[in-house]
């Protein structure tokens, strides 16, 4: 941690289907106590998300009160904290300068972040990929591929990797765990046949020295993992469902600190 930096930090994890928060002791990652779950509004219209934002985040005052930093994560990439795409909430959202919107509706300054960067700057500080040096990079695979970039512990935002064209297709439309389950592949076709060459171009392009697959999926690593062959080891996620909401709290302080 940086000098004078906070050590409580408040994370919030906007997600398509549910919004979850929890103070987080910055020395150790771990939640100060247990996190706060609500459904997120259907539609998930920017107003709506704010307000399900502010009673989570006004619910910790004894943990977390007016003054904690306040990191959010958002399913997209966020630009200036503003909001670029909405794979999984309303497009309304799209060119919402989040940051302004959730500052207005908890009375807070607000750090919002993409999950996937949240998640991997948390692996970087307490999990699979603590601290590593070099290129980190993760991966997400789930509904689609969210990807992050760590170079020496600091973050390059917003990659959106599973995007990448691989053979003429969107990656994530080959590879993401999602595919895997509607195809009915199992663990031995998906990795062999998809997963295999996915990472294979990833490495070519960013010769990573260690490689963090998260999502529900990284809970049965050790069905497909071991059948990949790449360069760089490649290890399942440890922090799993914490993971973004850790690593909102951690950027969260440390613009707070800068």
């Amino acid at each position: 941690m940086q000098e004078n930096a906070p050590t409580v930090g408040l994370g919030i994890d906007i997600g398509g289907s549910g919004i979850k928060g929890a103070p987080v002791d910055l020395r150790t990652g771990e939640f100060i106590v247990d996190r706060v779950k609500a459904a997120t509004p259907q539609p998930s219209l920017p107003a709506a998300v704010a307000k399900t934002v502010a009673e989570i985040a006004s619910g910790f005052p004894d943990h977390a009160g007016p003054d904690a930093p306040l990191g959010v994560t958002f399913p997209a990439p966020i630009q200036h904290g503003v909001a670029r795409t909405a794979a999984n909430v309303d497009r309304s959202w799209i060119g919402t300068n989040v940051e302004e919107l959730l500052a207005e509706a908890t009375g807070r300054r607000v750090c919002a972040v993409n999950d996937a960067d949240a998640a991997a700057v948390a692996e970087h500080r307490y999990g699979a990929a603590r601290d590593a040096d070099g290129v980190v990079l993760m991966t997400t695979l789930g509904t689609g591929i969210g990807t992050a970039l760590l170079v020496g512990g600091r973050l390059v935002p917003n990659t959106e990797l599973g995007h990448l064209e691989v053979d003429g297709f969107d990656a994530e439309t080959r590879a993401a765990s999602s595919v895997k389950d509607r195809e009915g592949l199992s663990y031995e076709e998906w990795a062999t046949e998809r997963l295999q060459r996915y990472y294979s171009v990833l490495e070519a392009l960013l010769w990573p020295d260690l490689i963090v697959v998260g999502g529900g999926v990284s809970r049965d690593s050790d069905k497909f993992l071991p059948l990949l062959r790449l360069r760089a080891p490649i290890v399942p996620a440890q922090l799993r469902n914490t993971a973004g909401i850790v690593g909102a709290a951690i950027l969260a302080a440390e613009r707070t600190a800068g």
